[in-house]
């Protein structure tokens, strides 16, 4: 320490102590609020929509006060004509002012519900994270329309009103407790929906490992359990929404009928008049419609602030420091180190050791690690990054934007780049070249056809640093020499490149020629090997290597490219909704109840429309002596009907919601049963995103949308019916409905259909976010993500423009209802009781709000249902064979031998394409060791596609043990027959359901086989041991690791036939030899059949089968075969074995 400061030290720290306790500590820092944010930026447009929501308030009580003028104009005969026409002629105008009013402040607010759902959409792809995007509906907020209706009808009634306001005020609290309930479920409601959607994601994306391992009703099962946790929680929702319903549908009639009660008992000179009576029905009538849709507010509501908390949660996540990794321009490497030669840096890595999240974790830009001896670590690159990763990724694009990756097409450069990635080949088999379209995730391409557009695509950036995570595993030997020489090699295009390689090959280091680091062993050598430097292991010269290169996952593909340029785009169905679709969801509910519910929803607005029948009669009932008689049975009769009407709504509303959640139960397990019955096909032309949508935004509509329309529906459908009476509702509505309805259904299917690749597009990227980093081309994709949210808004913006145009006509049809109304009164006026005059203008005040709400509410069912036709597309899709057949299942011991025949077996991929697969006629004996080679396209996962059946054969038969296995259950088949794929796929959930998720296994079993695995002492080492919670995709297992616990899964089943497809392409050369020494002890006495990836993995082999253009050329024991010098020759050469 610095002795001058030693000696003030004290004083300083007395006065900072001193200031410390005079100034107030800083008040703790708020949570972020995306409420305010949303506010700032939307709030002033939104505001506007209040003016015009106060303006039409205000105008709403017109009506009841215009009324109350025509119905003393009626009592009174001395009135000359003209007052009457003249309030008619108010009358009117008043209602189409109100209607021009109200839906200018309807369209601000859904165009502000618009943006902001755009806006907030916007934020979260730019987050890029794992959370999903839950849309926030900006609905029309809850005016009051209380005080003014209660403030007019003391006018009417005096003190007596007090009962009405003292029903509303009980009814607050009681509000207020359901409000706070259903945000409780909702809040349940969206974890379970996430946890469903989450695995059904997976589901999808694993859905081949599925298949292969008969797998499919253990994960319904799983599904069917988190939808079981959602559905009681949607159930409790239902109680309460049907009781909700009851409260808001009786209180204008409790607030009414305790009024009058209070009116007529208090004072028996109270005569309740057609004027008293009908001017305080409208203005109750006034609060029953905000009162119907105050359930859908409040549910919106508790939604959006459930969403609103969810989306701030996500969007405060820490984020990647931009400034954690220092990028230098090429033209400030002058203060550095001049590199006189080429620069590659070769990174060993051993199965578990994850260096790549020093690549991945930060951008992935690292250009150099940081020596020890800084205290600080520090990243720093010169010029552009590429990245190459182990896994490609491959978007739903063309071939050559693939390549491109948004950079101008430079024709001559990208001929090079395609000639040196050894693309030619495959571009001549394309059907459209490079311009084919490329199905998700690389559908229709090979393992190695993906790394080579993935390492076309480094390429053609030409930038200054190139980051390599073992790309080049996945591709043959002599693809592997060819993109050495052309590539990464001394003489290829990236010969000037500084290049950092993560590799696992003994022939690569000393050809590259830079440096060697390992994780294992953190020593840096200067240009090449010294003698006490780290050395890689020693393994058999060359074995199966060439140039440092493997050849693996190069799959012999049929490439069935014709699938997905015509499959992308999702159908838009049928012009209109069939009435069997209705019928269906009719069906999915129960018919029973779908009948009671429609008899309840009669018995209530017959009881509703006797009710106010009634009490027309009673107001004429004549005045002896200043009182009117019988007043306690008029007020009995009033009540009991109003009795009625509450058992009815109560009724109605229960069962419609109980209903509901019937329908979703029952649609969901069939959508779920008909896509996991689908075959690989059908997953492989549908892009993911749609079924997504299917299992998220149509299943949440039928969830929670649907069961709330149809009672908004039918309760409108019944007081249009009872206000405007048959004559006038069949001659208004048809018109304007009839174009409406069309545009609207059509719309909101356009709307679905665009939102598809909103989602497959953010699926997308999260799956390449680490590439998109690297290449810092993180502005294109968001511009991409916003352009398709556009495209999706061009559909929703015209179905509110499309609403407003229905509403502004509908309402004008309404208005001119009440104005006939009132003149044929003013007309007849000699000739009609006042009480009459009262019933038929207050209905008619209100048919105005009904018609509009009921053709509103006609195309809401209509667009909604669409999501039930929807979800039972796939019930008509093509399916694959029967997962069980009784009749002719084979023995459980089946089968004992392992003897697999070919006879005359052809196999094509769909009906329009030619054979992958020709004359292919082999025996293999129980017990033998088989190894299937070929060059690319040659059909050796063809082979084994077919004998798991995942496509059908197309002539010929496979018979194993003397059972034709086209003739069984696919179950029946693929328990029985074990595969290692080629992609080690996991699951998120523990690592034991991953071994065993039907739990047939003892725990001891499953430590048995992860110790064959050699994975015991990795699982010994976890905290959790066979708990151990596996991430989305076992993200937090290496790929190496990943195919180990797939090596377990077949050690568990131990079934006589064991298919390996590629398995060890990412394990490194000494795991390799550790799984093929467990596979030759292990699995001794079965038939084992290995798509080789190193051919001196299977030079021990019993037989080699070699195909080419998909049938048998050479079948031979490998000794055999390299004396014939044909095809196995020349690529034993290729891998330096000859």
């Amino acid at each position: 320490q610095d002795p001058a400061k030693a000696q003030g030290g004290s004083k300083v720290d007395v006065n900072e102590e001193a200031e410390a306790l005079i100034v107030k500590s800083p008040q703790k820092e708020r949570a972020p609020s995306l409420f305010k944010v949303l506010y700032k930026t939307f709030g002033p447009y939104f505001l506007m929509s209040f003016l015009f929501k106060a303006i039409h308030d205000l105008m709403m009580f017109a009506g009841p006060e215009i009324l109350k003028l025509l119905i003393n104009f009626v009592n009174d005969t001395k009135a000359p004509d003209w007052q009457g026409y003249w309030y008619t002629v108010l009358l009117l105008v008043s209602a189409c002012l109100q209607t021009l009013v109200l839906h200018q402040y309807f369209h601000v607010c859904f165009v502000s519900g618009m943006r902001i759902k755009t806006a907030v959409i916007g934020a979260v792809y730019r987050k890029v994270g794992p959370s999903r995007t839950p849309g926030i509906w900006s609905g029309p907020a809850l005016c009051c329309w209380l005080s003014p209706g209660l403030s007019l009808s003391p006018q009417n009634l005096g003190p007596s009103v007090l009962a009405g306001v003292a029903v509303m005020i009980l009814m607050v609290p009681f509000n207020a407790v359901m409000a706070m309930k259903t945000k409780t479920y909702q809040v349940a409601h969206m974890k379970s929906k996430d946890n469903r959607i989450k695995l059904m994601n997976e589901i999808l994306n694993g859905i081949k490992v599925l298949k292969l391992y008969a797998w499919e009703l253990a994960f319904k099962d799983k599904v069917m359990a988190i939808r079981q946790e959602e559905l009681k929680v949607l159930k409790k929702s239902a109680y309460l929404a049907a009781v909700g319903t009851f409260t808001w549908v009786c209180t204008p009639f409790l607030v009414a009928l305790s009024t009058f009660a209070v009116y007529v008992t208090v004072d028996k000179n109270n005569v309740l008049d057609a004027q008293k009576a009908f001017v305080s029905l409208a203005l109750f009538n006034i609060l029953r419609f905000p009162l119907n849709i105050l359930p859908m507010v409040i549910s919106s509501i508790v939604q959006a602030s459930v969403s609103l908390k969810r989306l701030r949660i996500f969007l405060s996540h820490e984020e990647l420091e931009p400034g954690s990794i220092e990028r230098r321009p090429l033209k400030d490497v002058v203060k550095r180190p001049q590199v006189q030669s080429p620069v590659s840096l070769l990174v060993k890595r051993l199965v578990g050791v994850s260096w790549r999240t020093l690549l991945a974790g930060a951008g992935p830009a690292l250009s150099c690690p940081s020596p020890p001896s800084l205290s600080r670590p520090s990243l720093a690159t010169q010029g552009s990054v590429a990245y190459v990763p182990q896994q490609a990724w491959i978007q739903n694009n063309s071939l050559r934007e693939n390549i491109l990756f948004g950079r101008p097409l430079r024709e001559r450069y990208y001929n090079a780049v395609v000639e040196a990635c050894a693309l030619l080949p495959d571009l001549e088999i394309l059907p459209s070249g490079d311009r084919t379209e490329i199905g998700e995730k690389g559908v229709n391409l090979s393992g190695g056809q993906k790394q080579r557009v993935s390492l076309a695509r480094a390429v053609y950036g030409d930038s200054d640093v190139y980051l390599f995570d073992d790309p080049l595993s996945a591709v043959d030997a002599h693809v592997g020499k060819h993109i050495f020489d052309n590539v990464v090699g001394p003489k290829g295009m990236l010969r000037s490149k500084v290049l950092l390689q993560g590799g696992r090959g003994a022939g690569i280091a000393p050809r590259l020629g830079g440096h060697l680091w390992s994780p294992c062993c953190p020593r840096c050598e200067q240009a090449g090997l010294s003698p006490g430097a780290h050395r890689w292991p020693q393994v058999v010269p060359d074995a199966g290597m060439k140039n440092g290169h493997r050849r693996s996952q190069d799959k012999a593909s049929p490439l069935p490219f014709v699938l997905v340029t015509a499959s992308v785009r999702e159908p838009l169905l049928r012009p209109q909704v069939k009435l069997s679709v209705y019928w269906d969801y009719m069906k999915a509910i129960g018919l029973c109840l779908s009948f009671v519910s429609i008899f309840l929803f009669l018995c209530n607005h017959v009881s509703a429309l006797a009710s106010n029948y009634w009490l027309s009669l009673w107001t004429d009932d004549p005045v002896v002596n200043g009182t009117q008689e019988h007043t306690d049975f008029w007020l009995g009769v009033y009540g009991g009907l109003g009795i009625v009407q509450g058992i009815a709504v109560l009724g109605y509303s229960m069962t419609v919601s109980i209903g509901g959640i019937f329908a979703s139960r029952r649609l969901h397990l069939d959508l779920l049963h008909q896509v996991l019955r689908s075959p690989m096909s059908f997953f492989e032309r549908t892009p993911s995103g749609n079924l997504v949508n299917r299992f998220s935004k149509e299943l949440d509509t039928v969830d929670s949308m649907i069961p709330q329309v149809i009672k908004m529906f039918m309760g409108s459908l019944f007081n249009v019916l009872g206000a405007c009476g048959p004559a006038l509702t069949p001659s208004c509505v048809p018109h304007p409905q009839r174009f409406y309805v069309a545009s609207s259904r059509q719309l909101k299917r356009l709307e679905s259909v665009s939102r598809s690749p909103v989602y497959s597009h953010f699926n997308e990227t999260l799956l390449g976010v680490s590439v998109i980093r690297a290449f810092e081309e993180q502005e294109r994709f968001i511009r991409q993500s916003d352009l398709k949210v556009d495209e999706n808004q061009k559909a929703y913006y015209p179905s509110i423009v499309a609403n407003r145009w229905l509403a502004v006509r509908l309402e004008c049809v309404g208005n001119f209802i009440v104005f006939f109304a009132s003149l044929f009164a003013v007309i007849s006026r000699h000739s009609l009781r006042a009480g009459l005059v009262g019933l038929s203008v207050s209905y008619s005040l209100q048919i105005t709000a009904y018609l509009n709400w009921l053709v509103r509410m006609s195309s809401e069912m209509e667009t909604n249902i669409v999501a039930v036709e929807r979800l039972q597309e796939y019930s008509e899709t093509e399916k694959e064979a029967p997962w069980q057949v009784p009749e002719t299942a084979p023995p459980s011991n089946w089968p004992q031998v392992g003897r697999v025949e070919f006879r005359d077996y052809g196999l094509r991929y769909r009906e329009d394409l030619d054979l992958v697969l020709k004359h292919i006629n082999v025996t293999i004996e129980g017990g033998e060791k088989v190894g299937i080679v070929g060059r690319t396209g040659a059909g050796k996962s063809s082979l084994t596609l077919g004998l798991f059946r995942i496509n059908e054969s197309a002539e010929g038969e496979i018979i194993i043990d003397g059972v034709n296995i086209a003739k069984i259950g696919l179950h029946n088949l693929r328990f029985k027959i074990t595969i290692i794929p080629q992609d080690p796929v996991l699951f998120s959930g523990s690592l034991r359901m991953n071994l065993d998720p039907f739990s047939q296994y003892s725990d001891e079993e499953v430590w048995t086989a992860l110790e064959l695995a050699h994975l015991k002492s990795f699982v010994s080492g976890l905290p959790d041991k066979l708990d151990h919670e596996c991430s989305e995709g076992g993200e937090n297992l290496s790929v190496g690791q990943r195919q180990l616990v797939c090596l377990a899964r077949a050690l568990l089943r131990k079934t006589k036939i064991l298919v390996l497809d590629e398995a060890t392409a990412a394990v490194d050369l000494e795991t390799d030899d550790l799984i093929q020494s467990t596979i030759r002890t292990q699995f001794d006495n079965c038939t084992v059949l290995t798509i080789a990836h190193r051919l001196n993995t299977i030079m021990d082999y019993t037989r080699v089968i070699v195909l080419d253009r998909g049938e048998v050329r050479e079948c031979g024991t490998p000794s055999d075969l390299l004396q014939q010098r044909g095809l196995f020759y020349s690529m034993a050469r290729d891998a330096g074995l000859v």
